[in-house]
């Protein structure tokens, strides 16, 4: 990671039905993030979703919330991606990821999909698996002692405990913005590690 991130995509459901379930949590990091940085976002119909513009320590990134749901996610990366000549490797994918408990965030380049309908169709639409991603720990029913189905469980809200973990995640991913959209990889790893400090958070009562 050396040339930076210049797009950053939130997957997520758009509707006030799914605003609060697991699998907006890429939604909820980019809310942040705009919020943060004083951006607002704008219905764009040829982006297929709604777009900010935002500047993170000088360097101007834009901002990605999908509107096509998220199995069509694709559509509107490569949208955004191919007007404004953005590469898969300046593209950022925050997303829900079962595989990690609730509160735990990581950054990887690349890799398997695991499953996850919006990453397989980004993959799909720009052609390559090779775009970083931001991988918002959700937990999974299984490991949490839930007899719910991954289907079930991703579209609904966290018990409090577990929102109050994911809000410490998304914290520390926006402590290390600066890093992640300079291109320092390891630096962010190290802030986005559970003991590192934590920079904002939701705190609206999702």
């Amino acid at each position: 990671m050396t040339q930076g991130i210049r797009l950053i995509v939130g997957l997520g459901n758009v509707g006030a039905e799914y605003e609060r379930t697991r699998h907006n949590a890429g939604f909820w990091f980019v809310d942040e993030l705009a919020a943060g940085t004083r951006a607002s976002f704008r219905s764009e119909k040829k982006f297929f979703g709604d777009v900010a513009r935002a500047s993170v320590e000088g360097r101007e990134i834009w901002l990605l919330k999908p509107s096509t749901y998220m199995n069509l996610s694709g559509q509107a990366v490569q949208a955004v991606a191919g007007f404004y000549r953005i590469t898969p490797a300046e593209i950022l994918v925050a997303h829900d990821e079962l595989d990690l408990s609730p509160g735990d965030v990581r950054l990887k380049k690349g890799g398997g999909l695991a499953g996850h309908n919006g990453l397989k169709d980004i993959c799909a639409r720009i052609g390559t698996p090779d775009f970083w991603r931001l991988r918002i720990g959700i937990g999974h029913p299984r490991t949490q002692g839930l007899a719910q189905e991954v289907a079930d469980f991703v579209l609904h809200p966290p018990r409090r405990e577990e929102q109050a973990a994911i809000d410490a995640g998304i914290g520390r991913a926006l402590a290390a913005i600066d890093s992640i959209v300079a291109g320092k990889s390891d630096a962010a790893a190290l802030r986005l590690r559970p003991d590192a400090p934590t920079s904002g958070g939701k705190s609206s009562g999702r």
